[in-house]
């Protein structure tokens, strides 16, 4: 038998994820409904799926099912429900995948649980079928299937807090051939995952380093192993996750050397651990994202990448600059909002300074990739080095089975003034379209306007809405009064939706006098156009003498007399293809922000006044878009 090896617990640490979104109490009274809840809950589901079919079948029903019974767990033990059920698959997994051979190595230690959550029926024996199921899987696919169901059972709060989300195991390899591809050498390269979750990095680099390794002795691997693998993370019981997943990667190695792995993941805040920098030859994973706020001695130590609100995500990627050595090389999976949003202007400067990408692969798809998880990724691949002359940009899409369709997109280079959006192209077609916008340095600015968000937050001001006009009130103009087809219809027929605003005392500031192009400032890159546009009519405007505008609209307002472009032209030329196609090419979130309208590059202002006599003399669309496409040729 291998002797077990101990696990470092932070009880503090420990506390303090349990206590992110609530006060956690253990009542035993609570505990009991909790139980008689799931016992009654489990009479009317088909647990017998969960006995036959594929492994993938049986552990995607039977997480189906698990969230089905952890929804009937009240909200303050539902950390510990999550922790109890996953544990106890992950436990009945290890049995079956170790086998008891000799030599034995047991299930290593979890952390102390002081708040545990008894384990009854029917969850008792849901969790032993998932674990026997996962156990008839590649390690790496059981362990993203056990760790999504984890993810699942998470109290919905905490969840959306912390960013918990894993990396499906397609992703991780195509992130890791491209860390080769950015110079990584498995032969001797130190690796660090610094929100390691449930292992979803650790565990394949643990198998790609064994598979390049093969003419070492199983125990200078086990040295090797156990020198250059580290990974971090916050939750306890992730860790101990990604520790026991790690393990059953190298369990051929360790029997055959003799030796068990010594504990490579260690429980903690990574964001506040003290910096060994360049240290590690990969920094790789998925970090969690989401706002946070930050005491001041965080905010210091990250001043140089942020820019007003800080995103975890963010922090991860300046923290992995830190750790990462120069010529070494940073592959991490993130939002795309960080190519384009003003609060990220920092972030990119420090990047293209200090680690500028090589490689940029877009995900396509975004339901069904990440469980929950609707917000458009990227899987970035950077390097510590000079500045590189351009990068590679694909396009993935998750195909049938455990395959992904790659598209090359062509390439990118970072622009002059670092801190400015990065210019991608997001289809092989737009190469041409991004050259053409890197040469262009004209913005909205120069054609005679500015863009400011609307100022009505309306659900701060609830009880001003009225259904009827009166004296008091003005017209309120919703993102729905600006049609598709680039139209101004003044209505409010959506829920919650009023098409008043009763002004008082010292809500000047709400009001809007002046003539605007409005432009909808949330939508998706699944639409047909991102920028939807339509004049505020003046004839609406002098009848009413002023407006509401809520903050789901762009105002965009000549900056003083009369601009270049009269706002007529300008509205129609953004709501043109070849522009929605431009805007595409920056935009990293489905909001429409006035900072990434600005910043826009556009062609000359005197070119657009050839769109003046198209719009005069035909009501021909493609011959319109065909004149605005032409206003963009190189």
């Amino acid at each position: 038998m291998i002797e077990q090896t101990g696990w470092a617990q932070d009880s503090l640490l420990e506390q303090a994820f349990c206590d992110a979104e609530a006060p956690i109490r253990q009542r035993r009274s609570g505990k009991l409904q909790n139980q008689n809840r799931i016992a009654q809950v489990a009479l009317d589901l088909p647990l017998e799926v969960c006995e036959s079919g594929s492994p993938e079948e049986i552990l995607a029903s039977g997480r189906v099912l698990a969230r089905a019974l952890a929804a009937h767990v009240a909200q303050e033990d539902r950390l510990f429900f999550a922790r109890s059920f996953c544990g106890s698959v992950i436990a009945t997994f290890w049995s079956s995948v170790e086998g008891n051979r000799a030599p034995h190595i047991p299930l290593r230690g979890q952390f102390t649980n002081h708040r545990s959550f008894e384990m009854q029926e029917p969850a008792a024996s849901l969790a032993v079928s998932m674990g026997k199921a996962a156990a008839r899987m590649d390690v790496i696919a059981a362990s993203y299937c056990i760790g999504a169901a984890y993810t699942a059972l998470l109290p919905e709060q905490m969840r959306s807090r912390w960013g918990v989300y894993y990396t499906p195991p397609t992703l991780v390899h195509r992130l890791l051939d491209a860390a080769t591809i950015a110079g990584v050498d498995w032969r001797s390269c130190r690796v660090l995952d610094p929100a390691c979750g449930g292992g979803a990095f650790l565990a394949p680099v643990a198998a790609r380093i064994v598979a390049e390794n093969h003419h070492l002795s199983a125990g200078e691997l086990f040295d090797a192993l156990s020198r250059r693998l580290r990974g971090l993370e916050i939750d306890p019981f992730a860790a101990w996750a990604s520790q026991v997943f790690l393990d059953a990667v190298v369990l051929d190695v360790c029997r055959e050397a003799g030796r068990r792995l010594p504990v490579v993941v260690e429980v903690c805040n990574s964001l506040l651990q003290p910096a060994a920098e360049g240290e590690f030859d990969l920094v790789i994973g998925n970090p969690p994202y989401g706002r946070v706020t930050l005491k001041p001695e965080v905010r210091k130590r990250y001043a140089r990448s942020l820019y007003g609100h800080a995103n975890l995500y963010g922090l991860f990627t300046d923290l992995a600059a830190q750790l990462a050595r120069r010529g070494g090389v940073i592959a991490y999976v993130t939002p795309t909002s960080f190519l384009a949003g003003e609060y990220f202007k920092s972030l990119r400067a420090l990047l293209a300074e200090d680690a500028p990408p090589v490689n940029i692969d877009f995900v396509v798809a975004r339901k069904g990739v990440f469980e929950d998880v609707l917000q458009e990724t990227l899987l970035a691949t950077y390097k510590r080095a000079k500045r590189i002359a351009s990068a590679s940009v694909h396009f993935i899409v998750p195909a049938m089975g455990d395959s992904l369709v790659v598209e090359p997109a062509g390439t990118f280079s970072l622009p002059c003034r670092s801190s400015d959006p990065w210019l991608i192209p997001r289809s092989a077609d737009e190469e041409p379209l991004v050259a053409a916008l890197r040469s262009f340095k004209h913005r909205l600015r120069d054609y005679g306007y500015e863009v400011s968000t609307g100022p009505l937050v309306w659900n701060r001001h609830k009880r001003q809405l009225r259904r009827t006009a009166s004296a008091r009130t003005l017209p309120l103009i919703w993102a729905e009064s600006v049609t598709s087809n680039g139209e101004f219809v003044f209505r409010a027929g959506k829920k919650n939706h009023e098409p008043y605003f009763e002004i008082h005392a010292g809500d000047d500031w709400l009001k809007s006098d002046r003539p605007c192009i409005l432009l909808q400032r949330t939508t998706a890159k699944e639409q047909n156009r991102r920028l939807i546009a339509a004049e505020l009519p003046k004839r609406f405007l002098s009848e009413n003498g002023a407006v509401v505008i809520e903050n789901h609209l762009n105002m965009i307002r000549p900056i003083n007399g009369t601009p270049q472009i009269q706002a007529r032209i300008l509205t129609a030329f953004l709501n043109s293809e070849i522009v929605d196609r431009a805007f595409r090419c920056i935009s990293g979130s489905v909001a429409v922000s006035a900072y990434e309208l600005e910043a826009l590059p556009l062609p000359p202002p005197e070119r657009l006044l050839t769109l003046r006599d198209s719009l005069r003399s035909t009501g021909d669309r493609k011959a319109f878009e065909a004149r605005c496409a032409a206003l963009f040729q190189a």
